[in-house]
């Protein structure tokens, strides 16, 4: 019994449904980028503000879920480590990376109590919450937004296509209109990364002006 050969072709990965998704997967991170490089002063205003907070001592709070809670912890290695260059470590916590907290809050207390309670717990008034959410819907992190004003906290929101209700409810949001998830959490990754460099030319700055005013009043740095 012969069997029919195989054609070279056959052989061959299909490749046109990855092109095609790519193809569409760069206008809508088109879309998204265009929109942070004109929100670019919104940008530098949290960044420099953030600088300002956390050389102050106070800290950095940052919640999300699923690929948002990935994008919250490498912004908070950024600050805790370093970005692109050296300087202080700076006082920023993911709420979702402690786990063992997080699941007893979970089983005692409910779902949407998972990031507000650990607000409660490490938030103080003049700290940041910056909140994530592609859909700008996730209820835990919309209680943990009120819990936040509720305690004096300042709240930052990122977020996917507006208007949605964490956007709202935050007292600063940037909004991104890429329409697929991916591509939204995406371009929150460069928001992130942008951040950074600008909170780290804040302190570099800061830097700057302490050591020259050491310098002119004869005390050695």
């Amino acid at each position: 019994m012969s069997s029919e050969p195989v054609r070279p072709s056959a052989l061959q990965p299909d490749t046109s449904s990855g092109r095609s998704w790519l193809r569409q997967h760069r206008a809508d991170l088109t879309i998204g980028l265009d929109h942070v490089t004109a929100s670019l002063g919104r940008i530098e205003a949290w960044g420099q503000d953030l600088a300002d907070r956390l050389l102050a001592g106070q800290r950095l709070l940052v919640a999300g879920n699923g690929g948002s809670a990935a994008e919250a912890q490498h912004l908070t290695a950024e600050l805790v480590g370093r970005f692109e260059g050296e300087r202080v470590p700076l006082a920023a916590i993911a709420l979702h990376a402690e786990t063992s907290s997080l699941s007893a809050i979970v089983n005692d207390y409910g779902q949407d109590e998972m990031f507000a309670r650990q607000v409660a717990a490490h938030g103080r008034p003049g700290d940041v919450l910056l909140c994530l959410s592609t859909s700008g819907s996730s209820a835990n992190v919309l209680v943990a937004a009120r819990r936040a004003h509720e305690l004096g906290l300042t709240t930052w929101a990122l977020t996917g296509q507006a208007p949605n209700p964490l956007a709202a409810l935050c007292d600063d949001a940037l909004t991104v209109p890429s329409v697929s998830t991916s591509a939204v959490q995406e371009v929150h990754l460069v928001v992130a990364h942008t951040l950074c460099a600008v909170l780290d030319a804040r302190i570099a700055g800061r830097t700057r002006v302490r050591r020259a005013g050491a310098q002119k009043a004869g005390v050695r740095t």
